[in-house]
C-alpha cells in the first residue's frame, strides 16, 4: 500500500506503462539522474516528487525494476571509494576530518539520498515506509536488493528515533478511522468485533501506540494491556467481553497480552522494546498501586519444535520419565484432535517447553517472542497449561502460553545480561521444570 496523500498529492499520475519496457526503464533513468544532478532544492524536490508520483502510479514489476535499477547504476562508485579512501589516509592531521566527509560521502550511496529525498514531501514519510514495505515483499529472493534494504532500513531508523516519537493512549473516544485501524492490525489475538474492540478499550483495560509527527494517524506499533488483580494465566478468561470491570483501585497487575507492528515496511526498526519500556513507566506514574508488570504471550514455534524433538528421540531424562509413553507415541496422541483430554501429557511437555523456551542459537532463543521479551529486560515467569485452547493456539504451541515478568528496577540489567552474556532470567518454577 502506498501513501494515500502521495496519491492525494500528485493527482495526475504520469504512468509509463504502454510506452514498452526499455523507454521505461530509459526514462525513469534519465529522471533518477536528472534529481541527483540538480543543485537547487527547488527544482531537487520537483524531481523527487515527479519520480514519488511514478513510483505511486507503477505496478509491482514498474517497482522491482525501479528498485534494481537504484543499485545497478545509483550505487557506490568502487573507484571513488577507492580515491577517498587514499586520500584520507593521505591526509595530514589538519585536513583528516575533511578527508573524513568525502569517504562518508562516497561512501553514501546515491540512491539512498533520492529515496531520502521523498521524505521532504507531503506524505512522503509514509511512502518511504510503503516503499519498504515493498522491497521487502518484492526482493525477498532477489541477493542484489539486499543492501538497498539495508540502507533503507538504517535510513528509516534515524528518522522513527523513539525521541522523535509521541507514545499515545487510544481509547474509545478515538476516531473510527483509528479504531478501524486496530482491529486491521491486531496481529497476535484477531478483535472479533466492535464489542470486542471496546471491551479491549475499557476502563479496566489500556491501549498505547507510537506515532510519528509526519503519520499522525497512522499507529507505528501498539500494546494491549488488562489491569488484573493477580498474574493472568489464561487467554480466554483475560478477553472475556461478559467479565465485569475491574475497579482499579483493585488491580496490582499489569498483564501485557498483545504488542503488534503496524507498518511491515518499519520492520527491524526495534519499536516494540521502546514501546513496552515507556508503557511501563507511564503505568507506575498514572497507576502507583500496579506492582506487577507480566505478559502473557504466545510460543508460536513451540509446537513446530516439540514434534521434531518428539520425532527423533532427543529428549533429556527427566523429560523422557515426565511423558506418560515413548516419544513416539506421544507424537501420535498429539496427532489426535482429543490429545489434551489426557492429564498424564501435561508435565512432560511443560517441560519440554520450558527448554524450547531456554534453548539458544546464535546468541539468540529460538522462540521469537522469548527473545523479544528477553532481549527487552524480562525474565521468564511460568508457562500456563492450554492457556489459549483455539485452534490457533494448539496450532502453534499445543495451548501453551508463557509470562514474562518486567521488573523496573531489572530491566537494564538483564537486557544486558541477555544480549551481551547470553544469561536468559528465568523464576524458581521454570527452574523446576528444567531440573536444573
Amino acid at each position: 500500500m502506498v501513501s494515500r496523500s502521495i496519491r492525494a498529492r500528485f493527482g495526475r499520475l504520469r504512468r509509463f506503462a504502454g510506452r514498452g519496457p526499455e523507454r521505461d526503464e530509459r526514462r525513469l533513468r534519465e529522471l533518477v539522474a536528472g534529481a541527483l544532478g540538480r543543485h537547487a532544492t527547488t527544482t531537487k524536490r520537483a524531481d523527487a516528487a515527479t519520480i514519488a508520483e511514478a513510483y505511486v502510479a507503477g505496478d509491482d514489476e514498474w517497482r522491482r525494476r525501479f528498485f534494481r535499477l537504484l543499485v545497478a547504476e545509483f550505487w557506490t562508485s568502487p573507484a571513488a571509494v577507492s580515491d577517498a579512501l587514499d586520500a584520507y589516509e593521505a591526509a595530514p592531521p589538519g585536513e583528516r576530518r575533511r578527508a573524513e566527509r568525502t569517504l562518508r560521502d562516497a561512501l553514501t550511496p546515491p540512491a539512498i539520498g533520492l529515496l531520502s529525498s521523498f521524505s521532504g514531501l507531503e506524505g512522503g514519510v509514509k511512502l518511504l515506509v510503503d516503499l519498504r514495505a515493498d522491497l521487502l515483499r518484492l526482493g525477498a529472493d532477489d541477493p542484489d536488493l539486499a543492501e538497498l534494504d539495508e540502507e533503507l532500513r538504517r535510513h528509516l531508523a534515524t528518522l522513527f528515533d523513539i525521541g522523535l516519537l509521541e507514545l499515545r493512549r487510544i481509547t474509545w473516544d478515538a476516531s473510527a478511522s483509528l479504531l478501524e485501524k486496530l482491529i486491521e492490525y491486531e496481529a497476535v489475538h484477531a478483535i472479533d468485533s466492535w464489542a470486542d474492540l471496546k471491551n479491549r478499550l475499557d476502563s479496566d483495560r489500556r491501549c498505547y501506540a507510537f506515532f510519528h509527527p509526519a503519520m499522525p494517524d497512522e499507529p507505528l506499533v501498539f500494546v494491549e494491556i488488562a489491569l488484573t488483580a493477580g498474574i493472568a494465566t489464561d487467554l480466554d478468561t483475560l478477553l472475556d467481553e461478559s467479565a465485569p470491570d475491574l475497579a482499579t483501585d483493585r488491580v496490582d497487575t499489569a498483564v501485557f497480552y498483545s504488542i503488534s507492528n503496524c507498518q511491515p515496511g518499519l520492520a527491524g526498526v526495534n519499536l516494540g522494546n521502546a514501546l513496552v519500556k515507556q508503557v511501563v513507566e507511564r503505568l507506575r506514574q498514572e497507576l502507583d498501586h500496579v506492582r506487577h508488570f507480566v505478559t502473557l504471550s504466545p510460543i508460536p514455534g513451540f509446537r513446530r519444535w516439540l514434534e521434531a524433538e518428539l520425532r527423533h528421540g532427543t529428549l533429556r531424562e527427566h523429560e523422557r520419565e515426565l511423558l506418560p509413553a515413548q516419544p513416539g507415541r506421544v507424537l501420535t496422541r498429539l496427532a489426535d484432535a482429543g490429545w489434551d483430554a489426557d492429564e498424564a501429557i501435561r508435565p512432560g511437555l511443560l517441560a519440554l517447553c520450558a527448554r524450547y523456551l531456554t534453548t539458544q542459537k546464535e546468541g539468540r532463543v529460538l522462540d521469537p517472542v522469548a527473545n523479544f521479551h528477553l532481549a527487552n529486560g524480562a525474565s521468564l515467569e511460568r508457562l500456563n497449561w492450554l492457556a489459549d485452547p483455539s485452534p490457533t493456539g494448539r496450532e502453534r504451541s499445543v495451548g501453551i502460553m508463557a509470562n514474562y515478568r518486567y521488573d523496573p528496577e531489572r530491566i537494564m540489567e538483564r537486557a544486558e545480561a541477555y544480549v551481551a552474556r547470553g544469561e536468559v532470567s528465568v523464576s524458581d518454577a521454570v527452574h523446576e521444570l528444567l531440573a536444573e
